[in-house]
């Protein structure tokens, strides 16, 4: 970005809106966004009467509580469906979860996150939650870790927030042991995330080929439903799909 640019407050401000509901599982008061944001409240509250009344944020009956809209759920539909990476590998991702029944990801980096664009439901009632837009810390799974390997060790430091936050006991927060992790899944060509993101859950990632440097697909399973047969089944069909065999 340009050092001189000056954002324009009013659209900055409406930006900071949606991003801080979106952040959130549950509406929000006007005081929560206030003090979130450091937004006067006057000026807050007309934000989110525009957006009210464009669709973008929905309100509660009593008009004090906020979450986000319709209009922000169908752009957000049309980013993914007008994403042509997303198309190109939708077969692939149908077909791995043809084949084991587990939830599929399809994933892309942003900074030190990676977002679900795509993913496919396993047939087994214990099973991950996630949904489409939903972004996790890229170092605490497998879909990240797939795709931070790409990149050089002093990108990574450059890219994430020390210390790292864990999400669960087995996240890995050390700079040094993240380095060893990522120079592994260099080497074998696959990464994995061992409850390191929801516990009960593991997950296994490549990076996807063509050029897509930023994406990269996943298959998650439940730990006690995981054996060693699963696990190199999974591997074998996600290094297939990366070109790496």
């Amino acid at each position: 970005m340009d050092a001189g640019f000056q954002p324009v407050k009013s659209a900055d401000r409406t930006l900071d809106v949606l991003e801080a509901l979106a952040a959130y599982d549950g509406p929000q008061s006007l005081g929560d966004l206030t003090r979130a944001l450091d937004i006067p409240k006057s000026s807050l509250h007309g934000i989110l009467r525009t957006m009210v009344h464009r669709g973008w944020v929905e309100s509660d009956g009593t008009g004090t509580r906020f979450r986000l809209g319709l209009r922000a759920v169908q752009v957000g539909a049309s980013y993914v469906d007008g994403d042509d990476a997303v198309a190109r590998f939708a077969g692939v991702l149908d077909t791995l979860a043809a084949r084991f029944g587990e939830t599929v990801h399809y994933g892309r980096l942003s900074g030190p996150d990676v977002t679900y664009l795509a993913k496919r439901e396993s047939v087994h009632p214990l099973r991950l939650y996630s949904a489409i837009g939903r972004r996790l810390p890229a170092h605490a799974t497998a879909l990240g870790k797939a795709l931070l390997a790409r990149r050089s060790d002093a990108i990574v430091d450059d890219l994430l927030s020390w210390p790292l936050p864990a999400l669960t006991g087995n996240t890995i927060t050390d700079r040094a042991a993240l380095h060893a992790e990522l120079a592994l899944v260099r080497s074998q060509g696959w990464a994995a995330d061992r409850q390191e993101n929801t516990v009960g859950i593991s997950c296994f990632a490549v990076g996807v080929p063509g050029g897509f440097a930023d994406d990269a697909i996943s298959v998650s399973i439940p730990t006690a439903r995981l054996t060693a047969d699963l696990e190199g089944w999974v591997i074998g069909a996600l290094l297939e799909i990366s070109g790496a065999v």
